[in-house]
């Protein structure tokens, strides 16, 4: 069967493949779509220290049911649109066993630890199989990276009560501003794209924030009479954001990251105790969050805005290619199987 396999950095090819064999306690997937996300990007740069090449990438899944093993439940049945959880969790490690196996210190997610979804047949446990009835297999692509924007707000505690901060208007900021904007807050999308401001503005974010252009300190003070946003969320991953969401939350503020830095970062520390803040880390997704995501989804939220290209197998290498040479004008590409 065809496969995309990222062979080495800057080579990505279609090869074939065995097709897999269906166990008692899994579920044979017919792979309608896989989204690449910003983790395959830096696969195909190299980059990745989580990954051993070659790799099939692939996590964000829209699949159709084609077969189900013996022991799967009987609500799982042949036919139906799914989405997948692509995260293993072991059960016992501290995370684990403290009710967050999305931090499960020994997980291996689908495309970057282990091969992933970008081929024609998956075979994987029941348990990971997220029905996704009157979803159209294309927005179930979708699902997977909505819900780790969900899972940051979840993290911050978000009500209606709070004005919150996105930095990085890129498909997990995006999904954090839905999902914030869902529980009645006040949005400030923060990017230097304006036409990822403007889509922002379109989903749930009442201003929008060009770092480049205006003075960003100012304007949030303007925005919050003069406290400053009580949650900030870092969905970029850069030194100056990580430190900005330091530096721009309200006293007795929330600050959660999603992003990973490339690089160390030098901290003003005295703010953490002087404002008393909670900072807290944010992994993947829980099935909570697949949940919500699926319920808006289900509610007509539209996808395809942040959907910036479908391509077949065989144009993937030249959809990488260019969204490597212009990283900041891409939200997801679906290669559709």
């Amino acid at each position: 069967m065809k496969a995309i396999q990222i062979k080495d950095a800057g080579i990505l090819e279609v090869v074939d493949v065995e097709k897999p064999e269906m166990a008692d306690d899994e579920v044979l997937l017919k792979i309608n779509f896989v989204g690449f996300c910003g983790s395959d990007l830096n696969t195909f740069r190299g980059l990745n220290p989580m990954v051993q090449l070659p790799i099939i990438p692939g996590h964000e899944i829209g699949a159709t049911i084609a077969a189900v093993g013996k022991d799967v439940p009987q609500t799982l049945k042949p036919g139906m649109v799914v989405t997948v959880n692509p995260y293993t969790n072991c059960g016992k490690c501290a995370s684990c066993r403290a009710g967050q196996p999305n931090a499960c210190e020994h997980n291996q997610t689908l495309g970057v630890q282990r091969n992933g979804a970008m081929k024609e047949y998956i075979s994987l446990p029941w348990q990971k199989i997220i029905p996704a009835e009157g979803i159209t297999p294309r927005d179930c692509a979708m699902i997977e990276p909505m819900s780790v924007g969900f899972h940051a707000v979840n993290r911050g505690q978000v009500s209606e009560k709070d004005t919150v901060v996105v930095f990085g208007c890129g498909m997990i900021g995006m999904g954090a501003i839905v999902a914030a904007s869902l529980r009645g807050a006040t949005v400030i999308a923060v990017d230097i794209d304006d036409e990822k401001l403007g889509i922002a503005k379109s989903v749930g974010a009442a201003y929008g924030v060009n770092s480049m252009n205006e003075d960003l300190h100012e304007r949030l003070l303007a925005l919050t009479d003069g406290f400053g946003p009580s949650v900030c969320i870092e969905a970029v991953g850069n030194p100056h954001t990580y430190r900005s969401a330091i530096e721009e939350v309200s006293f007795a503020g929330r600050v959660v990251y999603i992003g990973y830095a490339k690089a160390d970062i030098a901290f003003t520390t005295k703010l953490f105790v002087q404002k008393e803040l909670t900072i807290r880390g944010s992994r993947n997704a829980m099935p909570t969050d697949f949940e919500a995501v699926i319920e808006r989804l289900k509610g007509g939220f539209d996808v395809s805005p942040f959907i910036s290209e479908v391509v077949e197998p065989e144009d993937a290498f030249r959809a990488m290619t260019d969204w490597n040479s212009n990283p900041g004008k891409v939200f997801r590409i679906l290669v559709k199987l």
